[in-house]
């Protein structure tokens, strides 16, 4: 066969494929650009030549559907982790059913609440830090901070034992899990799009591996050797960082806020005098719920830092295809959050008022069978952490600009323009009443 016909015969695939694409799939009566489908604006439209993305908060609920309904994971996104054994790459519904079921009870609200005590301990010593840091009159890097406290947390939590973040009277302890977290999420997308890459990584041999630029080549390095002692044991190193750097975020993106206003700082102050009649009072994660700013200020944070046919209006989409819905778009629609960029805590104390039930369109954990198992953890984090800061520290910011607190990049994990979050404050002052 000559050099020509086999470069017709490829062009004619390239063509025919193209063309089943457009008029022929079961996707092709979705709208969506046609360079994405082989622009117009639409709440439902085809991305590329397998994907639908829907817009509508109103499907949210129909696309992440609870247990009873079958919803499974898209082989595509899960391709770049390294173990099939771990849940959140566990593509098939029932059986990720059955291995979520396993975890459940330990992030329950009621375990979490059992787990206060060891959360309490790691806020103490966050709190010996920005004692510190005011005797010294030095400025604190306050997502470093955050991310000993969670990281502490989740370890003492999963291994019995914290990692020592907290401990370091410097704060610079560092370990593999930070490489992963600021450096090896880097490579994610490039990985979504050549699957290829991560197992070609993990194919090497030892001492090459040590050698490859990309961070997460010690990544699975760890985790084959995780997952050879148990599966549990794997598992547990998604959470262990799945549990660090995303609730670590939320806190610095939530005191950045209250450090840029004042009014707002001393309002929550007042508030939570209610449930710390001193500073060094340390509330119950329970009693910090009832209090209505506190928790208006947790729900913007949240809200700013994301097998069978599915119906939508006159389309019908056939089982198979992925169906996504993103909560960075439902949190920053105007239709539900008027002027949505701008952290505004009493849109949720109106709400409210109103009798609306605007939390039904809060979805930082995502949501149905696959919603985040650490929410309970998370929210107590939030909750102890901010409460303990702003009822016995005065802080004002420094060096630190707008832009540094911008989310712009989706690496797994949210991260401004350029490098990660760089809240930097000082500690003016100590409340002693």
């Amino acid at each position: 066969m000559s050099l020509v016909v086999l470069s017709l015969l490829v062009i004619d695939y390239y063509i025919l494929r193209s063309l089943y694409r457009l008029y022929f799939h079961p996707l092709s009566k979705i709208p969506g650009p046609p360079v994405a489908a082989m622009a117009s604006m639409s709440p439902i439209v085809r991305i590329n030549p397998r994907e639908v993305h829907i817009i509508d908060p109103a499907m949210y609920d129909e696309i992440y559907a609870g247990n009873s309904r079958k919803r499974n994971k898209d082989p595509v996104f899960v391709s770049s982790f390294a173990s099939p054994f771990l849940v959140i790459a566990t593509i098939d519904h029932d059986l990720h059913r059955a291995r979520r079921s396993l975890l459940n009870p330990f992030f329950s609200k009621k375990a979490v609440t059992e787990l206060s005590t060891v959360i309490q301990e790691k806020i103490t010593r966050l709190s010996w830090h920005l004692e510190r840091f005011y005797v010294d009159e030095t400025v604190s890097a306050l997502h470093t901070v955050f991310v000993g406290l969670t990281g502490d947390t989740i370890t003492h939590y999963l291994y019995g034992q914290d990692k020592g973040y907290l401990s370091d009277p410097d704060l610079t302890k560092r370990d593999f899990i930070w490489e992963l977290m600021f450096e090896g999420t880097n490579s994610c997308h490039l990985f979504r799009f050549l699957p290829s890459i991560p197992q070609l990584i993990k194919a090497l041999p030892g001492r090459w591996m040590r050698l490859t630029r990309f961070k997460l080549a010690q990544v699975y390095a760890t985790q084959e050797q995780i997952a050879q002692q148990s599966r549990d044991a794997s598992t547990s190193f998604i959470l262990l960082v799945a549990g660090t750097e995303t609730t670590a975020s939320s806190l610095t993106f939530a005191v950045y806020q209250l450090l840029r206003d004042r009014g707002m700082f001393l309002k929550v102050r007042q508030e939570l005098k209610q449930a710390m009649p001193t500073p060094r009072h340390e509330p119950k994660w329970s009693q910090l719920e009832q209090l209505p700013y506190l928790t208006a200020i947790i729900n913007e944070a949240l809200r700013l830092t994301p097998s069978e046919s599915l119906q939508y209006k006159q389309y019908t989409i056939l089982p198979g295809p992925p169906i996504s819905t993103i909560s960075y778009f439902i949190h920053r629609n105007p239709q539900l959050f008027p002027d949505p960029n701008t952290f505004r805590p009493e849109r949720w104390i109106e709400a409210a008022s109103r009798g609306e039930n605007l939390t039904r369109y809060l979805v930082p954990f995502a949501g149905g069978s696959r919603i985040c198992i650490g929410m309970n953890l998370a929210y107590a984090e939030l909750y102890m952490t901010i409460a303990s800061i702003v009822r016995r520290f005065d802080l004002e910011l420094c060096d630190t600009n707008p832009e540094d607190m911008e989310f712009v990049r989706e690496k797994i994990l949210q991260r401004p323009e350029k490098g990660v979050w760089t809240l930097k404050a000082r500690v003016v002052g100590i409340v002693l009443e």
